[in-house]
């Protein structure tokens, strides 16, 4: 069996192939796309995958590289506003190779979040699914990764958000990469929408430990969608950026990242990695 991973030199992707191998996929099984050249090569070199390039607005490379596949991981885009067409053309590709699977990274409750980045992983999944192709969707919450980095400034001036009492299902990429790689080798994955989040917190629970991580006192400070977009605009954010973190801050709110299947856990084999957990690791490399 031949997995080909798209987007193979990102950080989610890589995970995948890391994953697939550490589940006993053979290297020779797994192709590894992306467009960048030097990390194809290292990946290649340090991992003993197969590799070829591929860049979703090149068709025919598309074509190219899902060659002989069997099952395919489309991970989504990050160029938004050029995302479903660029989606389209590997759901064609794959189509075209005749593959058995085509999983996709889609996001949380797709076919009904009001947030403006679920309108192309909706209109994506709507694609796979006319295009007839078998599928799998791993409907992501957020990653963990979203809010660590951001952890020296929360200490230095709080949590700010626009989300109330929202629940967040964030969990690592690590975790939402295995479950991946964990679908693509399940025989029975095809037809499955998965829904996929590690444990929930709210922003001001996300203030409180860190608070009580780092023994210094963090606070949550709850603001209007406009002063948010205002604050991050400030912060050297481009204004359509800012509006479409706001837009999912607000989709928190209404509970559109907060997942209770329990899929991730059943996917992974284990607890997803905690908030606490996470954050004690951070605050270390912060001290290192």
């Amino acid at each position: 069996m031949t997995i080909v991973v798209t987007g193979a030199t990102g950080h989610l992707g890589r995970l995948v192939v890391e994953s697939l191998l550490e589940r006993g996929a053979s290297p020779d099984q797994v192709v590894a796309t992306g467009r960048n050249t030097e990390r194809l090569a290292e990946l290649a070199d340090s991992l003993g995958v197969r590799t070829a390039v591929a860049d979703y607005a090149d068709p025919a490379g598309l074509r190219a590289a899902l060659d002989g596949a069997d099952r395919v991981l489309l991970v989504s885009g990050s160029d938004i506003g050029q995302r479903v067409a660029q989606h389209a053309a590997v759901v064609q590709a794959a189509k075209d190779a005749g593959v058995e699977l085509l999983a996709y990274t889609s996001i949380p409750h797709a076919d009904t979040s009001q947030m403006a980045l679920a309108a192309d992983h909706r209109e994506t999944e709507q694609l796979i699914r006319a295009s007839g192709v078998p599928f799998t969707f791993l409907r992501n919450s957020w990653y963990l990764e979203n809010y660590l980095p951001q952890i020296r400034t929360y200490l230095e001036h709080g949590v700010v958000g626009a989300a109330g009492d929202g629940r967040i299902s964030a969990a690592t990429r690590a975790d939402f990469a295995d479950a991946a790689a964990g679908a693509l080798l399940d025989p029975t994955s095809a037809g499955r929408v998965y829904e996929l989040g590690g444990e929930s917190w709210t922003l001001a629970e996300l203030a409180a430990t860190v608070a009580d991580a780092s023994g210094r006192p963090v606070t949550y400070t709850e603001v209007s969608p406009a002063q948010l977009t205002e604050i991050l605009v400030g912060a050297g954010l481009p204004q359509p950026y800012a509006e479409a973190l706001v837009s999912a801050d607000l989709g928190i709110a209404r509970g559109e990242l907060e997942v209770t299947t329990g899929d991730l856990e059943r996917l992974i084999g284990h607890t997803p990695t905690s908030l606490r957990d996470a954050v004690d690791a951070s605050l270390a490399t912060l001290v290192g």
